[in-house]
């Protein structure tokens, strides 16, 4: 019979572990199990969508991005190119539904689903086309989401229509909304504005279909699925209402490129995907995704999450003298800065001071101004921005 000794904790003792020889042997560590949403990360959930969300808890995903069947209503009929070739459209079972009023049930059950995962802060972006995406949209708006922005996919290289009996089809539409209409939910301004030359970026965004070797294919060398969508586009999406380290769920996770973008972009994600061959592609391609480090990740930060400098501080730094002149953007209007970061024009018998916004939307006779881009100042390269000088002691304040 073995001979065993007890860790009395509570007393303080720690006496060795012995087997039936009497030798001491080595306590096995355990692993601590992976509860609640961390033993779903960066994995594939191979079952039916509804279902698998169901297993997940309650406010524990930052955005879900979602391409849902399309339901295209095809029929029977196989759709030609004038060679009579077979065009390889989307015919598999997944997309084939008896009739709009199950599409419907279905379309808020998974809706319903991504809701109650979603966090307090988070938000769905949905893509369609026009066979699906208003009545996905209504359900949208009806199961409780706040529509914040629909986006318009065109695709530079859409695939014709072949019959010639209709437009050909060159865009497909996103759906952005928050979880609800009093939801804080990620929105990297700066950074998006930052991708497009420090213009606004727009809801109108341009990216080929997949072709080439962004193309899934099988060893026949056929596409694996018949609806991948651009990493490119995925890459826009989470630059822009993400953060790294945040949770993305895929509930149609097919050959997996929400995966492939958040691992690239430091995120982590969540597939739900019930058809093994998909499953496989998406594994496959995931694993040979080299992720960005923490210093390439970093973006512009939002005007929201950036610290509040007032003028007062940057005249009070002396990045500009009081006295100093400011210029609008045209070089009509002028300003003289004061000591306490007030602004004054005198322009006739008149005079205005007050804040650089307030004098600057009363030089314009507007209701409104932004006075950080309104003003710029005399700098040795040429007139810029006091933004820049705002920006500058944001840097130093972080170290």
């Amino acid at each position: 019979m073995g001979i065993f000794s007890l860790t009395l904790d509570s007393w303080g003792l720690k006496v060795p572990l012995l087997n039936h020889n009497g030798a001491t042997m080595a306590a096995k560590k355990k692993t601590p199990k992976k509860t609640g949403i961390a033993k779903h990360l960066d994995k594939i959930i191979e079952g039916d969508c509804i279902d698998a969300m169901k297993a997940l808890p309650d406010n524990s995903v930052d955005l879900v991005f979602a391409d849902p069947p399309y339901n295209l209503q095809l029929g029977q009929a196989d759709l030609t190119r004038p060679d009579n070739s077979r065009v390889d459209g989307v015919d598999d079972e997944w997309d084939k539904f008896e009739s709009f009023k199950a599409y419907d049930a279905f379309t808020r059950g998974w809706l319903a689903e991504a809701r109650r995962v979603l966090k307090p802060t988070g938000a769905i972006w949905v893509i369609g086309s026009y066979h699906n995406i208003f009545r996905v949209g209504t359900a949208v708006q009806d199961c409780g989401f706040w529509i914040l922005n629909d986006v318009i996919w065109r695709k530079s290289n859409p695939m014709p229509n072949f019959r010639g009996t209709r437009l050909t089809n060159a865009h497909e539409t996103l759906i952005w909304a928050a979880k609800d209409q009093k939801s804080k939910y990620t929105f990297n301004y700066r950074a998006l504005k930052t991708a497009n030359d420090d213009l606004q970026m727009r809801s109108d965004w341009e990216f080929p279909i997949c072709t080439g070797a962004e193309r899934i294919k099988d060893a026949d060398g056929a596409k694996t699925h018949p609806t991948q969508k651009p990493e490119a586009l995925l890459h826009r999406v989470l630059i822009g209402a993400t953060n790294p380290g945040d949770v993305v769920l895929d509930p149609f996770f097919g050959s997996g490129t929400t995966g492939a973008a958040a691992k690239y972009l430091g995120r982590r994600y969540i597939g739900i995907e019930r058809d093994k061959t998909y499953i496989a592609a998406a594994k496959k391609r995931i694993a040979a995704v080299k992720p960005l480090g923490d210093e390439a990740l970093k973006t512009q930060p939002s005007p929201k999450a950036a610290r509040r400098v007032p003028f007062g501080t940057v005249v009070e730094n002396r990045l500009i003298k009081p006295g100093a002149k400011l210029y609008s953007p045209r070089g009509n209007h002028s300003a003289k800065v004061r000591a306490d970061g007030s602004l004054f024009v005198k322009d006739g018998e008149d005079e205005i001071q007050g804040s650089i916004h307030k004098v600057g939307a009363a030089v314009q006779n507007a209701a409104a101004c932004n006075g950080w881009t309104y003003w710029h100042y005399e700098a040795k390269t040429g007139r810029k921005p006091i933004d820049f000088l705002r920006d500058k002691i944001r840097k130093e304040m972080a170290g």
